[in-house]
């Protein structure tokens, strides 16, 4: 049997495909690396998720901006915030022929015994602290000296002369105001006639006695009643100048250019007493010519009210970056130490969570107190964050353990924001904890293994 010899031609050896070594290579980069890149992504969610922290802190500003138009409206029809000006003399002379000035002359002395009656007001869900107030205004004037001021005697025009007052709102004027000037009774009359002096106010001609010595005046007592909202000021235009006040407020804040020389703050209210002197202010008790600006010493209390929503949820708006990227941190090493893994989105629906605590807590710190606002977002947020992990992770344990790391986060938020004084102090401490932490339990990673 003849067999014949087929030759065999082997084949040629196969190439290896361009794409099947690049798809292989691009697998390969994305599973050495894979940790890394995820660590990267995460990042970047941190910061396109202060776009809605931003959102947040320009919805507290327009809410802030609605309470003041809220407190003007009610001020507007109440009373705005009050500052006392005086009494002041104003004594108008000839400074050439055809042509009138006017000397100013500020008292030698000047008290001012006042009770403050404050109420709260609403509009809305806003709250405006105004108030009415009872002043007992007196003082007196010395001779007034026109050789000082260069002013001939004879051209002075003793019968136009007028002690002014200045009143920032007359609106809250609520008694027909008077002043008994050297025991005769004399009616104010609305404006003041030396507009540069202040700008609203009210006037009485008084009559005035010329000697040989200058001019004699006296002394003056001034009733009045006067509303207000957010604050009552004063003037100390006197040589000597000495303001008590009282009230049943229990929150004062006291300010302007001078405290209170004594206090007491108290729970049934408070009483405050100043004592200011000529020397402490940058005016002279009298001038003719440029106007003097009586309003460099203002001084006087403000009813603060002990609750500022806005300003409270801005200080934890500002911390939302940190519970965002530490949350987020807790979650990357749980991937890592425990094989789970966490899809993008999934770090993005967690984090739009976190943002919705800031509008929970201004919604309901606007209705309710602040403490129990924060407390009822927190713990709805909390909730909806560990049932969703529970959910993703499918382990109870590790819902529990992020549920008690953002107990842990929310409730070191607050005490910071509560605690004004000692907050960069306590947050400093806080994430010198939360870095330990961290470090510590990074150890246990073996990086080169991932």
């Amino acid at each position: 049997m003849q067999t014949s010899n087929i030759s065999e031609s082997p084949l040629p050896p196969e190439q290896p495909s361009s794409a099947t070594d690049s798809g292989k290579q691009k697998a390969s980069f994305f599973e050495r690396y894979a940790y890394g890149i995820k660590a990267f992504l995460i990042g970047v969610l941190v910061l396109v998720l202060l776009i809605p922290t931003a959102m947040i802190m320009g919805l507290i500003s327009e809410r802030e901006q609605r309470q003041f138009e809220a407190k003007g409206e009610v001020s507007g029809k109440w009373g705005d915030a009050q500052t006392i000006t005086g009494p002041v003399l104003v004594i108008p002379y000839y400074s050439k022929p055809g042509v009138t000035s006017n000397a100013i002359f500020l008292p030698d002395k000047l008290t001012v015994n006042g009770e403050l009656l404050p109420e709260i007001r609403r509009r809305g869900i806003y709250e405006v602290a105004v108030y009415s107030s009872h002043l007992q205004i007196g003082g007196d004037f010395s001779h007034l000296d026109l050789t000082s001021l260069n002013i001939a005697p004879e051209s002075v025009m003793l019968k136009d002369a007028y002690l002014a007052l200045g009143v920032n709102d007359m609106r809250g004027i609520s008694n027909q105001a008077g002043v008994i000037w050297n025991g005769q009774n004399f009616y104010f009359n609305p404006g003041v006639a030396a507009t540069n002096l202040f700008t609203n106010g009210m006037q009485v001609k008084v009559p005035l006695t010329m000697s040989d010595s200058g001019i004699i005046a006296g002394n003056f007592s001034v009733n009045l009643n006067l509303k207000g909202s957010g604050q009552l000021f004063f003037s100390p235009v006197g040589k000597t100048t000495a303001i008590n006040l009282s009230s049943n407020w229990k929150n004062p804040s006291f300010d302007g250019a001078f405290l209170p020389n004594s206090h007491n703050v108290h729970d049934k209210g408070f009483s405050a007493s100043w004592q200011v002197s000529n020397l402490n202010r940058n005016f002279p008790q009298s001038w003719v010519g440029a106007n003097e600006n009586l309003h460099s010493a203002d001084f006087g209390v403000k009813l603060f009210l002990p609750v500022d929503t806005y300003q409270q949820s801005t200080r934890a708006v500002k911390y939302a970056i940190l519970i965002i990227g530490l949350t987020f941190l807790v979650f990357y090493f749980i991937e890592l130490l425990q094989r789970y893994s966490v899809h993008p989105l999934q770090y993005i629906l967690i984090g739009v969570a976190l943002c919705v605590f800031y509008t929970l807590l201004i919604a309901l710190a606007e209705q309710l107190n602040f403490s129990l606002a924060y407390l009822i977002a927190g713990v709805l947020t909390i909730l909806l964050v560990s049932v969703y992990t529970a959910s993703v992770l499918r382990s109870v344990r590790m819902a529990a353990g992020i549920g008690a790391a953002l107990s842990l986060l929310y409730g070191f938020i607050y005490v910071i924001i509560r605690s004004e004084d000692q907050a960069l102090l306590m947050g400093s401490l806080g994430l010198f904890i939360i870095l330990a932490i961290v470090m510590y339990f990074s150890r246990r990673i073996k990086w080169g293994e991932l």
